[in-house]
């Protein structure tokens, strides 16, 4: 067995550590794996996107789950669990901060960027986090984005959204972490707010994760044939390298099968492609390899599937987060 594969019927055999975590925007659930893989218990969750809360429900069977925006859970009749949490997880959608778009422009308007969701200010949607995490007031609050927060004009945001959480008495940290440095082989930088309460005292979250890096072929060899790539002649490379650089924004020409691959994104099917013009597309299994999903996660259609792995926190990249804030902060040794 490929030591890179895992399944969802290990999580049974994790060692529990008594941390209890809710998640929203809980898309297909790369955050609640990778909080399980670290021994919590995720006793819920919350999206907007009946596809998402469809997936959601079956790979993780959760006891609570509450599709409707965020917003709404401030008025609503919530188990008194949800008041007595240990980390309130969210990764607010971060289209308006992402690199490759509109940035600036996005900011403020609203969004109908599903089919069968509410339009959304996507930019208010971090401040409405930040609203549940007041009323809830977990121990620890968690909220992941896009490295673009970090970049331009997008660091005045960030610097209020830091503020809101001093003013609704927390302690945050921001870290940018590489998936590809907590053992995921994908190259997705990240941005992780993570908030201590103010009545806890403990010192300065350290987080700094090292794992070797993990390349395409080895994580992957067991399912594809990766040599196997379709050479383009020398004749169609300046036309095919406009053509891709048009249609895929984000894609990179320098790429082994050695290395971690480039940032999968949700736009549906993924190319990787090296110096010569060797290219692959990656299937449902591939993503999930790369995705550091487990091989037996269900979607009705591969399309799907590579959605919301494109969309989702890496479960490898949102355990290392997790082990780093329960160890130093949540759990007495």
């Amino acid at each position: 067995m490929n030591p890179h594969a895992w399944y969802l019927s290990d999580l049974k055999n994790i060692p529990q550590n008594g941390v209890k975590v809710f998640s929203t925007f809980a898309c297909g659930g790369g955050s609640t794996m990778g909080y399980k893989r670290a021994g919590c218990e995720v006793i819920g969750a919350n999206d907007i996107d009946p596809e998402m809360a469809y997936h959601y429900k079956l790979n993780h069977k959760p006891r609570y789950y509450f599709l409707c925006p965020i917003r709404d859970l401030l008025t609503k009749d919530l188990p008194d669990e949800l008041f007595h949490l240990d980390i309130l997880d969210g990764s607010p959608p971060c289209s308006t901060f992402s690199m490759a778009g509109s940035r600036e422009k996005a900011w403020g308007k609203e969004k109908h960027f599903r089919e069968g969701q509410a339009k959304q200010v996507l930019s208010d949607l971090f401040f409405d986090y930040l609203d549940l995490v007041d009323h809830l007031k977990p121990r620890v609050a968690i909220a992941e984005n896009v490295k673009g927060m970090i970049l331009g004009n997008a660091k005045g945001y960030t610097k209020m959204v830091m503020q809101r959480f001093r003013e609704i008495g927390y302690r945050p940290q921001l870290f940018l972490v590489n998936a590809a440095d907590c053992g995921v082989p994908q190259k997705r930088e990240r941005v992780f707010f993570c908030a201590l309460r103010d009545d806890i005292n403990k010192p300065k979250l350290v987080l700094n994760p090292k794992h070797k890096w993990v390349g395409v072929k080895e994580c992957t060899e067991d399912i594809r044939d990766l040599s196997e790539f379709r050479l383009v002649t020398a004749t169609n490379h300046r036309h095919l390298q406009k053509d891709w650089a048009k249609k895929h924004p984000n894609h990179t020409w320098d790429w082994n099968i050695n290395s971690p691959s480039p940032t999968l994104v949700a736009g549906g099917d993924k190319e990787l492609v090296n110096k010569s013009m060797q290219f692959t597309s990656l299937g449902f299994a591939e993503y999930k390899r790369l995705g550091s999903f487990p091989d037996d996660y269900q979607a009705k259609t591969d399309k799907i599937g590579k959605y919301m792995i494109g969309m989702s926190v890496p479960p490898k990249m949102a355990e290392a987060v997790a082990r780093a804030v329960i160890d130093q902060w949540l759990v007495v040794k």
